[in-house]
């Protein structure tokens, strides 16, 4: 009988090639990060309680990104890399609001990722995720891009153009790199929609790594981002409720306070002096209504957010606002505040 002997070396397709290449570079920049937090116990008083997931290596000097969540709170953090070696890692900052943190460790020949532009991905394309699902390090999962959305963070504020992967993403997947078909970092892996379920759905979601380059050199500056802010409490105004209070426009940010000595109190724009209630809620009417800034349609604070997201302080934006019927414009002089309301 004549039989017929397999090839020594198992024989790959030029996509099963790519992905063994795409692993075989990017692994070795993977990490695994182990939180060890203090929890208090009604009966053992305070405990400590681990959690997990994953970053990846961004220079020779051990500086790691990862997700905030996946550290918040944490008394100790330790990397794993590839290889098995283990290291304490230092917080150098991070940012509640993208979830992000930046961590470092003291270890020698460090095999940084190599950081893609996020802005040029494309729905469909392939895309790979390197972490450690559940405890298991070196986990490799592929799917593409199935869309590219505005998401709520776990601090609820809004992620622009956050990637949405059916590539499976699980527990202990957070912060580490979604690359793209060269090996590539695109976005950092972030939230799953579970349905209650508590492995991945298919659906999974990733910050756009341009999102974590515009203020990596803040983290590594300042420890936090210096975020500009107009200085206001406010409130979002829909076309109810303005013609409710018969206001100039259908829709805006009407200005209940402006901080003392701030970006808008400087610029002259008014908060309100009437006491009144929307609901239950106490309000202040009165204020100024910002329609746009720098021409763009200002309808909430998200809105200003996105629009500020883009600017340091120290630059200038022209703010247009309705102080009763009569339109004005102003420009403000941002300022540095903290990561609340505009």
């Amino acid at each position: 009988m004549a039989l017929t002997e397999a090839h020594a070396a198992p024989a790959f397709d030029a996509e099963e090639q790519n992905n063994i290449a795409v692993y075989k570079r990017v692994l070795p920049s993977v990490v695994n990060i182990t939180s060890t937090a203090m929890k208090f116990d009604f009966f053992y008083g305070q405990v400590p309680q681990q959690g997990q997931g994953s970053g990846f290596i961004l220079d020779k000097a051990g500086h790691v990104l990862t997700n905030f969540h996946v550290i918040a709170d944490a008394n100790r953090i330790e990397v794993m890399l590839s290889d098995k070696r283990h290291y304490k890692a230092k917080i150098v900052g991070y940012d509640r609001i993208h979830d992000l943190a930046l961590l470092q460790i003291d270890a020698p020949n460090l095999q940084p990722v190599t950081l893609s532009d996020s802005s040029g991905i494309e729905v469909g394309q392939k895309v790979y995720a390197i972490g450690n699902p559940f405890g298991l390090s070196g986990t490799m999962t592929r799917g593409i891009i199935s869309s590219i959305r505005s998401i709520r963070g776990p601090e609820g504020a809004p992620i622009e153009d956050a990637i949405q992967t059916d590539a499976a993403i699980n527990p202990g997947n957070s912060g580490g790199p979604l690359l793209n078909s060269r090996g590539e970092v695109i976005g950092i892996n972030t939230l799953i929609a579970t349905g209650g379920a508590e492995q991945s759905s298919g659906i999974g979601f990733a910050i756009p790594i341009n999102t974590a380059k515009a203020v990596l050199s803040d983290l590594m500056r300042y420890g936090r981002v210096r975020r500009p802010t107009l200085g206001i409490v406010s409130l979002a105004v829909g076309p109810d409720l303005a013609n409710q209070m018969g206001l100039a426009a259908e829709a805006g940010v009407l200005v209940q306070k402006v901080v003392p000595g701030g970006s808008a109190d400087r610029a002259g724009i008014r908060g309100g002096d009437q006491q009144a209630y929307l609901g239950n809620n106490p309000i202040i009417l009165g204020g100024d209504l910002i329609v746009a800034i720098d021409g763009q349609q200002v309808a909430d604070t998200g809105d200003i957010s996105t629009i500020l997201e883009k600017h340091q302080p120290g630059d200038s934006v022209t703010v247009t606002f309705y102080r009763g019927r009569r339109r004005m414009t102003v420009r403000v002089t941002l300022s540095e505040g903290p990561e609340v309301n505009a």
